[in-house]
């Protein structure tokens, strides 16, 4: 499961970069949308780790 998360925030976490890069490719009326989703993308992709996969307790 844990490999599973780390995964999916990796991916999540390239795909902003593509997000940011087609900010500017795409129509005027749709950039603004394109780069908020990039940031949503971005927090999502760290928070994943954050909050799903927690931390271990070391003894």
């Amino acid at each position: 499961m844990n490999i599973i998360a780390v995964v999916i925030s990796m991916v999540l976490f390239l795909s902003s970069f593509v997000l940011f890069a087609y900010a500017y490719a795409v129509p005027e009326e749709w950039a603004a949308l394109t780069f908020f989703v990039g940031i949503l993308s971005v927090t999502l992709s760290m928070a994943i780790p954050f909050s799903i996969l927690g931390h271990r307790e070391r003894d």
